[in-house]
């Protein structure tokens, strides 16, 4: 795709501020043996219109001076996505200062061509730093939705306060996505974290909610190819709230495993099969293809998500790609959890982190984090509790109290890390984490087994799922039994952990001001009803300078 734009001076106008599977799933050969699975990507309305803006629009990745437009369109009725046809079709945007579009600031044209799956974007720069625009698209004499986004504060500026939604883990076949909903009424975010698992990878049936599929995603096989990726990708960007999230800020996103396939690591995944599935190397560039292609995500490091973003003198925030350079996880037999040689980052990319967590002048260091940092034990848990968690964390089911997809299967990685930030003097260090299906509060220590002696280097607030399986979701019991007895033993097993929430899902308000870095952590009445209501249930907070974290009670 080709992108041009021009920027004018600004307009007056208001400026306000896992289950396991094996399953063979054969690709199909030609477009016409792909169009009935393929067709199910569409809303009801399908392509009865042309061209057409199906799938909403959306920005991410803000910067002072810019950001990143993205849409998808439809020119003819057979160009579905994932089907590889259609013509090139010419895509224009534009971006105001208002909602009405009489103060315009930059516009321009995009192709959109089936090479790209007919999704385009459009890096747009020369806009005012901490200002709210308006944008949309128009092909053929139609008009997507009006969306608003939001630049980031100049890097030198004094920011008095941010605000992020934070996300994670939303299982399209498991229940409605009520947490993107009640974000997007929200009205107040600077911008949304997604933490990872914006899609999931799984065949129809295979992993829903509590083993019922309450909405059947598309196409019903396990994603494998280019076109299954974008397929699922493209049913994902019909459903009614992710759109109107997307529609109200941008989104800040990194991935994890099921944008590929589960547990992955750089040279597989527990749920590939080499050979039967095509190699991975080749699912895994269908995979990333198809995420740039339909996320609002520049390409960064080495093509990946691991970049840096600013926000003004307050925070930066460090995005990490905890799947691209991992070694094997231990549980898979490929050695023990502390041998050096192993790594969960890769060399270049914890190198980079921790240049920079060591250059960083802002107030606050954020570290957007796939997967949860502080170690964990299961502790005394008795056996009817443990064998349910060791499914849901992929443990051995043997007792054995160490999550080997997460940090605590990479102690090289993390101790070097947390060595670094004490012998630097680097505090103000928050992880943001998604991945676990369950709400957390941890300091980090630097030796949990002697903590509180040990000090903490840094503090992590873990984020649960929009709708994937948790604790008491597996055991199949109703809401709130398990965390009634599961989470005192967790919690005494664990002494910097300051709260635990087995569960319910939901999602995170992050707030920062120069004295506290808050999470306000919300949960749904029902991920299976659409219109279920959300509550605020508990917050959490490190002041500036303790690395630790404390219970507080008001959120923001």
């Amino acid at each position: 795709m080709t992108s041009r734009y021009r920027s004018f001076p600004a307009a007056e106008g208001p400026n306000s501020l896992s289950p396991r599977r094996r399953t063979v799933v054969k690709a199909a050969a030609a477009t016409a043996v792909l169009a009935g699975p393929l067709a199910a990507s569409l809303p009801a309305r399908a392509a009865d219109q042309a061209p057409a803006f199906l799938h909403g629009v959306a920005s991410g990745d803000p910067l002072p001076d810019g950001v990143l437009l993205w849409t998808r369109v439809t020119p003819t009725p057979e160009a579905i996505p994932g089907s590889g046809v259609g013509p090139d079709t010419e895509v224009s945007w534009v971006v105001a200062r208002d909602k009405a579009f009489t103060g315009i600031v930059a516009k321009g044209t995009v192709t959109a061509t089936a090479a790209s799956d007919h999704t385009v974007k459009a890096d747009v720069r020369g806009l005012q730093p901490a200002t709210d625009y308006w944008f949309r698209f128009s092909a053929g004499g139609t008009d997507s939705p009006v969306a608003r986004t939001r630049t980031a504060p100049a890097a030198d500026a004094p920011v008095s306060s941010l605000r992020f939604g934070v996300v994670t883990c939303a299982n399209w076949e498991a229940g409605y996505f009520a947490a993107y909903r009640h974000l997007a009424t929200r009205g107040d975010l600077d911008a949304w974290l997604h933490l990872g698992d914006y899609i999931y990878e799984y065949k129809s049936g295979e992993y829903a909610a509590r083993g019922t599929v309450v909405r059947p995603h598309a196409p019903a096989n396990e994603i494998i190819t280019l076109a299954d990726y974008r397929t699922r990708h493209a049913k994902y960007k019909t459903d009614p709230d992710l759109q109107a999230l997307h529609l109200k800020a941008p989104v800040i996103a990194i991935w994890d495993d099921h944008e590929f396939a589960d547990n992955a690591w750089s040279g597989g995944a527990v749920n590939h099969t080499e050979g039967a599935e095509g190699t991975w190397t080749a699912r895994k560039a269908a995979a990333r293809q198809a995420y740039f292609e339909w996320m609002p995500v520049r390409t960064a490091i080495e093509g990946t998500t691991y970049r840096r973003l600013r926000f003004g003198k307050l925070a930066d925030l460090s995005l990490l790609d905890l799947r691209s350079f991992r070694s094997q996880q231990a549980s898979a037999g490929s050695g023990s959890v502390d041998d050096p040689n192993r790594t969960i980052t890769g060399r270049a990319q914890l190198d980079w982190l921790k240049a920079g967590l060591k250059a960083s002048d802002t107030k606050w260091r954020l570290v957007g984090n796939s997967v949860m940092i502080a170690p964990f034990v299961v502790g005394s848990l008795t056996a009817d509790l443990l064998k349910p968690l060791a499914k849901l964390l992929d443990l051995p089911q043997d007792g054995i109290g160490v999550n080997t997809d997460q940090w605590d299967g990479y102690t090289h990685d993390r101790r070097e890390l947390l060595d670094h930030l004490r012998s630097n003097g680097i505090g103000n260090t928050v992880f943001l984490t998604g991945d676990i299906h369950m709400s957390w509060a941890n300091d980090v220590p630097v030796d949990a087994g002697t903590y509180p002696l040990s000090p903490s280097a840094a503090t992590e607030f873990v984020i649960t799922s929009v709708t994937s399986d948790n604790l008491d979701d597996i055991v199949k019991v109703p809401e709130g039994t398990v965390s009634a007895l599961a989470a005192p033993l967790i919690e005494v097993a664990n002494r910097h952990v300051h709260w635990v929430d087995t569960d319910r899902h939901g999602y995170g308000v992050l707030d920062i001001t120069a004295d506290r870095a808050q999470m306000d952590y919300y949960v749904l009445s029902d991920r299976t009803d659409p219109n279920a209501t959300s509550t605020w249930v508990r917050s959490y907070r490190t002041r500036s300078g303790t690395q630790k974290v404390e219970r507080t009670y008001d959120p923001v």
